[in-house]
């Protein structure tokens, strides 16, 4: 679930280790009531300061995604369908950003993204 953390990406670790729960819990790979990585072991696991993972965990609690229990552990709480259908949009949206900047960087214009992207699902585009 971790394994595209990287440390020189300019948005902030936590962020990152945020956003890897929040897709696993709207693509249902995490289900309510499962237990997270102690912090302690997610921190060694990644090679991160504790801080950093403490703050992971708080902001996906204040997001409604997990509850802290103090001396048990953190656990996945039951999302609303409406808070998974926005994470999944907004992961969407941030492919869909990644992908235009990535074209752009290679000279790949809109016109063929769109030809590519249709071709790759089956379905044909008439001019």
């Amino acid at each position: 679930m971790f394994d595209e953390i990287d440390p020189r990406s300019p948005t902030p670790l936590y962020e990152q280790i945020a956003a890897r729960i929040r897709v696993a819990v709207a693509a249902g790979d995490l289900a309510a009531g499962e237990a997270l990585p102690s912090v302690r072991k997610l921190a060694r696991e990644l090679r991160v300061n504790p801080a950093t993972v403490v703050q992971a965990y708080r902001d996906l609690a204040a997001d409604g995604f997990v509850e802290m229990r103090h001396g048990q552990g953190t656990f996945i709480q039951e999302v609303s369908p409406f808070l998974r259908d926005e994470e999944r949009a907004t992961r969407a949206q941030e492919l869909v950003r990644k992908l235009l900047i990535d074209a752009a960087r290679l000279g790949i214009g809109a016109d063929e993204i769109a030809r590519a992207f249709h071709a790759e699902i089956g379905v044909e585009i008439h001019e």
